[in-house]
């Protein structure tokens, strides 16, 4: 089984997944902690967008590889990938479905304010899922960037409004 945790930045994509493994024994992708590893010290000042978008992608063509592994034994994948846009989401459902997997979607979908809140305490308290500083220009970036699933993406899926 693959979850597709979804959710705009600190709806708690991190904490639910945490939640998520321990009721399923699965294995979690955060590509928070990917990019907090491997990418960030090599970043540059005049990297933007685009260079984390092709990072990212590399990263995921070895998740996927490390999917159809758990698959084989029967152990679930968790995706808190971020999966901010349709076009992530389906690539990850198209990839299921050729491989013959299956695939739920669960959308945290929580307050501006709510999440807003949730950003700077975990920007000053440095605790377990913190990676990096989001600041207010990527928070705010980021609530343009986001695409809300679907009715049609979320069925059979799992829409959470609080935690």
């Amino acid at each position: 089984m693959i979850h597709l945790i979804v959710g705009n930045t600190g709806s708690g994509k991190t904490t639910y997944s945490n939640e998520l493994k321990a009721k399923t024994n699965g294995v979690i992708f955060s590509i928070d902690k990917w990019n907090n590893v491997l990418f960030l010290p090599d970043k540059k000042p005049t990297d933007g967008l685009e260079w984390f978008l092709e990072r990212i992608d590399r990263a995921e063509s070895i998740m996927m590889n490390l999917i159809v592994q758990l698959e084989n034994v029967k152990i679930d994948a968790i995706l808190d990938l971020g999966l901010s846009k349709f076009k992530h989401r389906e690539k990850f459902r198209q990839f299921a479905n050729s491989n013959g997997f299956e695939l739920t979607t669960h959308f945290l979908d929580i307050s501006k304010e709510t999440r807003l809140k949730r950003v700077m305490k975990r920007n000053a308290e440095k605790g377990g899922t913190f990676e990096f500083e989001v600041t207010n220009e990527h928070f705010e970036f980021m609530e343009d960037w986001f695409e809300n699933p679907s009715e049609l993406e979320m069925r059979n899926g799992i829409h959470i409004t609080e935690l």
